[in-house]
């Protein structure tokens, strides 16, 4: 038996809109909609991909799963995101090399730093 890694979900109190910011932020494309679920990925045949789900409560606490992103100027893809609306979220991270931000709904994410190769 093999398993294919489809979406990672994300529940949302607005599918539709915070599905339409990840995929600006990240470039990607549509791929399914509807009044409940919106679906986002690399290209339109390329996994895995994102899935907004309605959810209707808020976030309550912070988040048990994240998404990483590793970009290749830090500072330019963070001021690039705040001016499309993430804020920087201190979650008891102190100093480091991410940058640890949330997108317009509160969902925790992180800007790495490049790595060593």
């Amino acid at each position: 038996m093999t398993l294919e890694f489809q979406n990672v979900i994300v529940h949302s109190a607005d599918p539709h809109a915070l599905g339409q910011w990840w995929a600006e932020a990240l470039d990607w494309v549509v791929v399914y909609r509807s009044d409940v679920e919106f679906a986002i990925r690399p290209e339109p045949d390329r996994r895995p991909g994102l899935e907004f789900v309605l959810l209707e409560e808020s976030k309550k606490a912070k988040s048990r799963l994240h998404l990483d992103f590793v970009p290749d100027d830090q500072d330019a893809e963070v001021a690039r995101l705040e001016a499309h609306g993430a804020q920087r979220v201190d979650i008891g991270q102190g100093d480091q090399s991410w940058v640890v931000m949330a997108d317009p709904e509160g969902n925790e994410f992180c800007v790495l730093g490049r790595r060593p190769q």
